[in-house]
């Protein structure tokens, strides 16, 4: 199969690379891990398996389409594409993700902590808590459905054994939010070793949602 390339096409696929390139750089995803991709049409474009990002160019950037189609066989996607696209049929609202390996959110994911509301700054991810999804060996089905459930009212989570997903309407907004997690996964790393955190309830976490909904990243820029 093959198909033509659209207007805009290479604009969002330097985008792609670019914000990949970024993750690490930031320490957010060391190495060649993580990954990163973005809506398009009716599927989505990303990052290619195992290449390093300084060497991404855009013609590597992988198209995969809504029912999971990659139209030029000379190319790798990411192994996660499965779970990428499944969030992207949960999450309609949402046209980006960015997925890391940071130190202290993949530390929580392996002891399969969740992140509860020990800061207010956890209703960044759209919920009273960023929950730890089920481990499922990488680039599975399994994997894809966790994922999907995870993000279904949320715009990040941990994933068991593994690290952390953020999506967001741009590239920029979930890159944003994956830093952001990192910090609060980090923060609640130490908390825990005082003992307990002390949570912040239901009321106050359901009003910090509100005013999330007019937060920066989560407005339509």
């Amino acid at each position: 199969m093959t198909r033509a390339r659209q207007p805009g096409e290479k604009r969002l696929r330097e985008a792609v690379i670019e914000t990949a390139r970024e993750m690490s750089r930031s320490g957010l995803s060391p190495g060649r891990t993580g990954n990163v991709s973005c809506r398009f049409e009716d599927g989505m474009l990303i990052t290619p398996s195992g290449k390093r990002y300084d060497e991404t160019k855009p013609a590597d950037i992988v198209f995969v389409s809504g029912e999971g189609n990659i139209f030029d066989a000379r190319q790798i996607p990411s192994t996660e594409w499965h779970f990428h696209l499944a969030a992207y049929h949960a999450r309609p609202d949402r046209n980006a993700i960015v997925h890391t390996h940071s130190m202290h959110a993949t530390v929580l994911a392996c002891a399969h902590k969740s992140i509860p509301a020990f800061h207010y700054m956890v209703a960044a991810a759209g919920g009273k808590n960023i929950p730890c999804v089920p481990y499922a060996t990488f680039g599975t089905a399994e994997l894809a459905h966790h994922v999907a459930e995870g993000l279904r009212d949320r715009d990040a989570c941990l994933m068991a054994n593994h690290g952390q997903i953020a999506i967001g309407k741009t590239l920029q907004h979930a890159l944003e939010l994956a830093a952001e997690i990192e910090i609060l996964a980090e923060q609640y790393y130490k908390v825990l070793t005082l003992g307990s955190a002390k949570l912040l309830d239901d009321r106050e976490m359901s009003s910090l949602l509100k005013k999330f909904r007019t937060y920066g990243r989560n407005t339509e820029s």
